[in-house]
Parts: C-alpha cells; structure tokens; sequence
C-alpha cells in the first residue's frame, strides 16, 4: 500500500472531535488557572518500496521532559511561526534534518491534550522526495519508520495503565518491535486509524 494522500484528506474531515489524554482517564486534572501550551508535530506519511510508513523518533535519554519515548517530530508553537504548519515543518527540519520543500501538506487532525499541559496539533504530511533521516544531535536518538498499515489496524493497539503522580493512568499502546509507541502518539495514531476505517 502506498500512501493515497485523497482519501487520507477525504477521512480528515469527519465529524469526529478532539482527543485527550484525558480520554481514557476522566479523574484527572490539570491545576486550577492551567493555561495550557500550543504544540504541533508532523505526521510524515514516506512511501518506500515495502510500502507506505509513517516516521517517528526516540527522544535522547538524557533530556528533561519524555527522554526515551517514542514521538513525532515536533515541538512547541514559537512566536515566530506563521501557523501550526509552520512550527510542525521547523521542528522536523530541526529534529530529523527533513527539509519543508520536501513535504506535501495534506491536512491536520483535531487538536490533542496531553496531561502534561500541551495542546497538540497533528499535521500530517506526505514526504514527495528520497529523504535521508538526519537525527538532532542531543535530542533524537534515532529516526526510524513503522508500516502505516500498522499503526491503522485496531487490533495493534491495547490500553495499559501506570502510576503518574500518585494515580494510575491509563493509555492506548501500539507497540512494533522493540519500539514501545505510547501515550500522546500512540493516542493520536489510533484517532488517524479511527477517521480511515480500518
């Protein structure tokens, strides 16, 4: 399967809402007065000869804030970023060196709010040219790709739960390999599958 960048905009426009990490955990909360902060990641959508596959990153482990954990590229909204688009194509020239001229804008999917205090923007985009990962150093460990057809079958994906905070949390999972996808990714990867059906 390669990537049909038609029907992944067709299933962008469904009616279905925003997604949370709150989801799956209704009795948590962020402090009273919260003012939550505006993020953007790039879904990279990369056609190769075994098929479609989406990229993700390990974070670097010595860093302050999810070191290890498998995520998007992508960051923090900054001020001089015209959009959410914007900010979601510095951010992966800057964590994975893929440059903006390389990458067909294909749509978003709604907004994600994390425990942490994030509100995410998925922007998903199709990589139109041979691309070679080039890791940050200091902040990625690695760039890597999973199957897209992985991460849209239900069936790859459970909930587990862990302390955070003195409460257990639950979250959805999609584990490939040694690769354990959780949390914030794992959720937005299983609203992408939700919109396209499968």
């Amino acid at each position: 399967m390669l990537v049909d960048v038609d029907r992944i905009r067709a299933a962008l426009y469904t009616s279905q809402g925003s997604s949370s990490d709150f989801d799956l955990n209704p009795s948590l909360k962020l402090p009273q007065g919260h003012i939550s902060r505006p993020a953007a990641v790039l879904i990279a959508l990369w056609d190769r000869p075994t098929g479609a596959r989406l990229i993700l990153t390990k974070r670097a482990s010595h860093l302050q804030h999810h070191p290890g954990q498998i995520a998007f590229p992508g960051g923090k909204v900054d001020a001089g970023d015209a959009n959410h688009e914007a900010a979601a194509l510095r951010e992966a020239h800057e964590e994975i060196g893929l440059a903006s001229d390389q990458v067909q804008i294909v749509g978003r999917l709604p907004v994600h709010e994390t425990v942490t205090g994030f509100l995410i923007t998925p922007i998903l985009g199709h990589i139109r040219d041979d691309f070679k990962p080039t890791p940050q150093a200091g902040e990625v460990d690695e760039v890597f790709s999973v199957p897209l057809d992985h991460v849209l079958n239900p069936d790859n994906y459970c909930i587990e739960r862990r302390q955070w905070r003195g409460e257990w949390r639950h979250f959805y999972a999609v584990p490939y390999g040694p690769y354990y996808i959780w949390g914030a990714t794992a959720r937005i990867l299983r609203g992408l599958a939700e919109r396209l059906g499968q």
